[in-house]
């Protein structure tokens, strides 16, 4: 027996919807959290499968969670430095931040190889540079990443490419390190300025976080903290696509527009009706919108994370759209679970053509990774008939309550289980 995702579609999108906090950023925080020696507050926390996870390998290193709404308490005053073996770690990719947090708190960290959604190859190796630069040994072991170092010492660090999770994992490992340790290369997403952000208000001293050279000074101590996680830019790019795909008027609140510019740029230049303030996005009906050409890039480059979203409705444009994707040139299954619902897409090496508008038809389809899922959601909201999805565990893993949140907007949307 399987959980799925039914969605009816045809019914138009009217109203509001409140964005969560970043997922990106929230599963940094967390293992960032357990640098400190005293409670960390982390306000603002996505209800995601990922969080589960996460807390249950606190819980493994004996960290006192306590969760409150949308609060995390994490206390690691009682912590211990346990081996990272269990099956939960596989569970996601973020638990790969638990390597620098716990080589920086304890000079040693043991961890079964992570994982989360298959992008394409997604190598760990410039995480293990940075570590090996600031003084560690790695050893690689049945399925097991052993890391230690008598001492860590700052040092200079040159990315070959400005990785996300290899700028965050540097940087926690560095904070406790003797010296000064500068990223070049650094990557820029607003979740590694989120993650500096709470670090510093631990006590540690990082600098240049948001550009390509980010400076940290190590410390000998970090304290306990209060944070607010930053709005998910990816999530709110989500449900902007959504309301320019099938929405009448739909008020997207609690973004921060900076974060998408290179999305809401594109949807624009399709012709779609945006009304951009400070903290939110208005999208309203537009009588007719036609094709663009869109490549990905790290930030503040259009996210590879969206690039699924709206390849869906770019099947509703008029005219040939391409899409290329240079982060993940491998990016592409959803095009096949599209292409059973009638969408018009030829795919190859590293992109795909969209020839629009093609009419959408419900069928059953597999979410296979998490913004696969939410591309074939929003196609499910278009499509005539009833879409079923499967494999549903991904989307959980990154959008919180979406089920409530359509539904609030007008969306038929609910869970079944099927054989």
């Amino acid at each position: 027996m399987e959980k799925v995702i039914k969605i009816e579609g045809g019914h138009r999108l009217q109203g509001e919807v409140k964005v969560s906090g970043s997922k990106n950023a929230t599963v940094a925080l967390i293992p960032a959290a357990v640098l400190a020696n005293g409670p960390v507050t982390i306000s603002g926390v996505p209800g995601i499968a990922d969080v589960d996870s996460l807390c249950a390998i606190l819980r493994i290193l004996n960290v006192e969670v306590t969760e409150k709404e949308d609060h995390l308490i994490i206390d690691p005053t009682s912590m211990k430095n346990t081996d990272l073996t269990a099956d939960v770690v596989t569970k996601l990719r973020a638990s790969y931040y638990f390597m620098g947090a716990l080589l920086g708190k304890y000079g040693y960290v043991r961890i079964r190889m992570p994982g989360g959604c298959y992008l394409g190859p997604r190598p760990i190796t410039l995480h293990i540079k940075g570590f090996e630069a600031l003084g560690a040994s790695v050893e690689y072991e049945k399925g097991c990443y052993t890391i230690q170092a008598d001492h860590l010492k700052g040092a200079k660090i040159f990315l070959d490419i400005p990785s996300v999770g290899a700028t965050v994992n540097i940087m926690m490992a560095a904070v406790y390190a003797k010296g000064r340790t500068v990223i070049e290369n650094a990557a820029k997403e607003p979740e590694i300025i989120d993650v500096a952000t709470l670090l510093n208000k631990m006590g540690a001293n990082i600098r240049g976080a948001g550009t390509n050279v980010i400076t940290i000074e190590g410390v000998s101590e970090l304290q306990g903290c209060f944070h607010e996680i930053i709005p998910d830019r990816i999530e709110a790019g989500t449900y902007v696509i959504m309301g320019a795909a099938c929405a009448d008027s739909l008020l997207i609140k609690n973004v921060i527009p900076k974060h998408i510019e290179a999305l809401t740029s594109k949807l624009q230049e399709t012709g779609a009706n945006l009304e951009i303030g400070i903290d939110s996005i208005l999208v309203t009906k537009s009588e007719g919108i036609h094709g663009v050409n869109i490549t990905t890039k790290p930030y503040p480059g259009f996210a590879t994370d969206l690039q699924q979203p709206m390849t869906t409705y770019l099947t509703q444009a008029a005219g040939i759209s391409e899409v290329l994707d240079t982060v993940y040139p491998e990016r592409f299954k959803h095009c096949h679970e599209l292409q059973r619902m009638g969408a018009d897409i030829e795919i190859s090496m590293g992109k795909s053509l969209i020839k629009g508008p093609s009419a959408l038809y419900g069928d059953k389809v597999t979410a296979t990774d998490l913004r696969c899922g939410a591309a074939l959601v929003i196609a499910g909201l278009l499509a005539e008939g009833v879409t079923e999805i499967h494999d549903v565990y991904h989307i959980d893993r990154g959008y919180d309550n979406i089920d409530g949140k359509l539904e609030a907007m007008g969306g038929v949307i609910w869970r079944d289980t099927v054989d």
